[in-house]
């Protein structure tokens, strides 16, 4: 798989004009103009670059986990370093909006270099882009007007931290954003559930549990077609539970039902559940129902 160390490489890649600085570029379609526009399609590839750009459809579908979606309006996409991207010449953008890249040594030195870290949507998969609203598209782009103009600007010793005040309040309406989508979206939200413990079932009555162990969750979020963090943030969200919550409260519930098998060890029911060490399993089990394994099975056992 290809690499880009430096945003010149990539964007050279990508086949559009320069940065005017080494490690920060932005391309806004000012006036009538367009964006300049990429190659068609790429092969899997990753960089060292932070992108953040607003894309409308006008051709096409584009799933937004398993669903499909109305992208009318624009669809904020973020995407961190070394994140796999591909595309091809299936779908078709509107060359308005902008584009933000920027290399993660820009950040070295200020605040935003942690901050970045905690934003869950750069960990998000492209499919999850964040739908905005008229209002909120016309706020973020008056953000980005200002972080163009600074960039089109004879570039001083103060361009950079006005640039990085600009960006991390860019981040932060992106984030309240992103919670009045998840809030939206309930129907999609109960459904992910449904298709996690559904995909937890079929696991376990296949045998795959006790075979090959407790699946992770981002074997879980492969299968549903969503990445890791967004199937957590999603649930976390509507449920008040995490992804790894929701697949510890699962296994409880399931080790109720062996449990009351008397003809089964602790031990036995730990395996057939995929733990790999019975004593965890007992330990999980007493944190979330307050009592042993041993101690459920005597209160509830058949007389």
């Amino acid at each position: 798989m290809q690499h880009f160390k430096t945003l010149s490489a990539y964007l050279q890649y990508l086949e559009v004009p320069p940065p005017e600085h080494p490690m920060f570029s932005v391309f806004t379609a000012r006036g009538d103009g367009l964006l300049p526009c990429p190659k068609s399609s790429s092969p899997p590839i990753t960089n060292n670059c932070y992108s953040i750009s607003l894309k409308k459809i006008v051709k096409g579908d584009l799933n937004y986990g398993r669903t499909q979606y109305d992208f009318s309006n624009g669809a904020l996409i973020f995407i961190a370093p070394r994140q796999v991207m591909q595309w091809d010449e299936s779908v078709v953008f509107d060359q308005k909006g902008f584009s933000i890249n920027f290399h993660e040594d820009f950040l070295k030195g200020t605040e935003l270099v942690h901050q970045i870290k905690k934003y869950g949507f750069f960990s998000y998969a492209v499919n999850e882009a964040l739908h905005l609203s008229p209002k909120e598209e016309k706020l973020i782009e008056s953000i980005v007007e200002h972080i163009d103009t600074e960039y089109q600007n004879n570039q001083d010793e103060f361009s950079k931290d006005i640039i990085i005040s600009q960006l991390s309040t860019l981040f932060k309406y992106a984030n309240r954003f992103y919670e009045r989508q998840f809030t939206n979206r309930k129907e999609l939200s109960n459904t992910l559930l449904e298709q996690f413990n559904t995909q937890l079932t079929t696991y376990f009555e296949s045998g795959q549990m006790q075979e090959k162990g407790i699946p992770s969750i981002e074997q879980i979020a492969n299968q549903l077609s969503v990445s890791k963090r967004y199937l957590s943030d999603t649930l976390k969200k509507e449920t008040g539970k995490t992804s790894t919550e929701h697949l510890q409260l699962y296994l409880v519930d399931e080790a109720k039902n062996i449990l009351l098998n008397p003809n089964k060890t602790i031990a036995e029911v730990a395996y057939e559940l995929g733990f790999e060490y019975p004593p965890y399993f007992s330990r999980l089990f007493k944190k979330k129902e307050g009592i042993s394994p041993t101690q459920f099975r005597e209160k509830y056992k058949m007389n």
